[in-house]
């Protein structure tokens, strides 16, 4: 049996006094491609963020990566995240600097020192998503669906057991959308675990896989 990389039981969520997921559960094992579906304001992003830890749920149970979500400690959120990657849609791209120093960043900050395993782990992951010789190129000199990429590496680059994406095809025309759906494709082949969330149907129905409703799911219940 797969290792299970995601195991939520009975998650209940408030926000300022609002029901946001009631009794939720979810499970995604290892190499397991999952979306997560329901209108906007349904508790996808919450659901995402409680993963992450950067949202606090009121009752359940919540394992990502083998930590408890219920009980991990803010000293232990950094090496939750080493172990995750983290898809935006709307990239959230350093506008700062090139594609290259984006990249850099992330390794630096789960402690690689290593300037020639930096340079080849930057080279190989832009290499992975398509983006060979466009490491020196700005965020505002690359398409949508390059920016989505340069994302997708960003996720990668630290070999996640698990990655995040909230919407990433959202901002993207059907061509990008695709690319960007082959590259998660691609990594759950290679071992990592894909939680999307979404609301667009021509892509759940494009590329099946076991589909979580948080507006059914949560609503169960109640």
């Amino acid at each position: 049996m797969a290792d299970k990389i995601v195991d939520i039981k009975n998650l209940t969520l408030y926000r300022k006094q609002n029901k946001i997921l009631s009794d939720f559960s979810l499970s995604v094992e290892q190499g397991e491609f999952v979306f997560l579906t329901g209108r906007v304001g349904s508790g996808k992003s919450s659901l995402l963020k409680v993963m992450y830890a950067d949202e606090e749920f009121t009752s359940g149970e919540a394992l990502v990566a083998g930590f408890n979500m219920k009980t991990i400690k803010p000293n232990e959120i950094p090496l939750l995240r080493r172990k995750i990657g983290i898809v935006f849609q709307d990239y959230k791209l350093l506008t700062d600097r090139n594609v290259f120093d984006n990249l850099k960043f992330v390794l630096e900050a789960a402690g690689q020192k290593s300037k020639s395993e930096i340079s080849k782990r930057i080279f190989d992951t832009l290499e992975t998503v398509g983006l060979k010789g466009k490491d020196q190129r700005m965020p505002f000199e690359l398409s949508g669906g390059e920016q989505q990429s340069v994302g997708i590496a960003r996720a990668l680059i630290n070999n996640p057991v698990l990655i995040l994406a909230d919407e990433p095809t959202g901002n993207l025309d059907g061509k990008s959308s695709e690319n960007i759906m082959n590259l998660l494709i691609k990594a759950v082949q290679s071992g990592t675990s894909v939680v999307m969330a979404t609301h667009d149907t021509n892509i759940i129905n494009k590329f099946p896989a076991k589909i979580y409703n948080v507006e059914e799911e949560s609503n169960k219940n109640l």
